[in-house]
């Protein structure tokens, strides 16, 4: 009997099941005799004992018959070749019974044995046990269908050679060039473009009157093949625009995943952006720009060609830098001048207190000893120990080329380090 069964993924195939994950494990798997026997715990946390019921908390039986059907779709999903291609449904529950209450701490026996199948329906008898005790049983009718295949406007022009995947839905009137690729469950919604060379990952959502693709905005540019490569879950709002690299840049412009870009963001050629962060209204990247994971750029603000934004940095409204932002930073103004560390983010991200004094101590040292920025930052490397969130800071600011934003005057003796921190 097969065991080794990845339950999360099979289950995102099983729409009911949103968002209550009702299988913790599989015992056994029977793909010959059609039987599959799984588990649950049952934990005080769960949500539905808040309002079922106050102070006599019971598991609420359509719950327990969702167990059953998440096993039964499991068995399904576990025999074909491809699950990710599948969906299953709950058609039919028969011949419910319900023995005794589930309440927390209670450990389930959820067993599903295939009776028949006819076609794409499956019918289940399935049984619930806690220890030697019946709890519920049932008969189900499951079925299986293919994921639904590109949903496109009929208004909408997409070119023949654009790949769409599973579940891709195109709204009136878009325009969707040749060698794109979109990835499966992203949303285009009406009067959105995309041009290639352009790869999306899945479950992205551009919404309408975004420019994602186009040719970059370059007097260099002869239209040479370059390209644009994003990465998974992406939020494009009104009006953003995505330019693609260039020949004399990277050749590519690259966006992570989990990203928002508030309406009218732009991002130019040959920038790198990483994941989880935040662009508001009107942000603007300069080309050849790197933006680090969870860095946030307020409104109005720009970020001069061949700067980077460190990671966890914070950039307020109407910022203009013309230096690299450092990492887990608040940095305001035109031109831009650092305000200490991004305290309330980095608490908000999960960093320890420890781990957020360190980065201030760090700060203290580099900006606020009156040293020069290569005196400070040798002070800050032997003094140590350092935590990986210091090492990072050094770093960034040995490799910054264009010098670092900072709110320091110059210092006469030594004003290109001045001006460049």
């Amino acid at each position: 009997m097969d065991q080794v069964v990845d339950v999360p993924a099979l289950l995102r195939q099983i729409p009911s099941q949103y968002p209550f994950v009702l299988i913790d494990r599989v015992l056994e798997h029977d793909p010959a005799g059609g039987r599959l026997v799984a588990l649950k715990n049952v934990t005080g946390s769960e949500e539905y004992f808040e309002g079922h019921f106050p102070g006599a908390p019971v598991m609420p039986g359509v719950l327990l018959m969702e167990s059953l059907a998440q096993a039964g779709g499991i068995w399904i999903l576990k025999g074909t070749a491809d699950p990710r291609r599948l969906v299953v449904h709950v058609v039919g529950i028969d011949e419910a019974k319900f023995r005794r209450p589930v309440v927390p701490g209670d450990q389930l026996r959820v067993e599903v044995t295939l009776l028949r199948r006819r076609g794409a329906l499956w019918r289940f008898k399935g049984e619930i046990r806690c220890g030697t005790q019946r709890v519920a049983e049932a008969l189900l009718l499951l079925q299986s269908a293919p994921v639904c295949a590109a949903e496109v406007d009929a208004t909408a022009q997409v070119h023949p050679a654009a790949v769409l995947g599973d579940g891709v839905r195109v709204g009136a009137y878009c325009v969707i060039g040749g060698d794109v690729v979109i990835g499966r469950g992203s949303v285009v919604e009406n009067h959105a473009t995309i041009m290639g060379p352009t790869t999306l990952g899945e479950e992205n959502h551009i919404f309408p009157y975004a420019s994602i693709g186009l040719a970059p905005q370059d007097l260099k540019f002869k239209g040479e093949r370059t390209s644009l490569i994003v990465g998974d879950r992406n939020v494009f709002r009104e009006f953003v625009t995505i330019h693609r690299g260039t020949a004399a840049g990277l050749g590519v412009t690259r966006i992570g995943s989990d990203n928002l870009f508030m309406a009218y963001a732009h991002v130019a050629h040959d920038c790198i952006v990483g994941s989880h962060t935040i662009f508001a209204n009107a942000a603007t990247l300069a080309g050849h720009v790197e933006v680090h994971d969870f860095s946030t750029i307020g409104a109005f603000s720009g970020v001069h060609q061949f700067c980077r934004v460190g990671v966890h940095a914070f950039v307020g409204g109407y910022t203009v830098a013309t230096k690299d932002v450092l990492p887990f930073s608040k940095t305001v103004g035109n031109r831009a001048r650092l305000f200490g560390v991004n305290s309330i983010g980095l608490a908000r991200r999960g960093f320890s207190r420890e781990t957020i004094l360190a980065i201030r101590r760090a700060y203290r040292t580099l900006f606020q000893s009156r040293m020069i920025l290569s005196a400070a930052l040798a002070r800050l490397e032997r003094e140590g120990p350092h935590t990986s969130e210091t090492r990072l800071l050094i770093a960034f600011i040995q490799s910054a080329k264009r010098g670092v934003v900072s709110k320091r005057r110059r210092v006469v003796a030594d004003t290109s380090e001045a001006d460049g921190a």
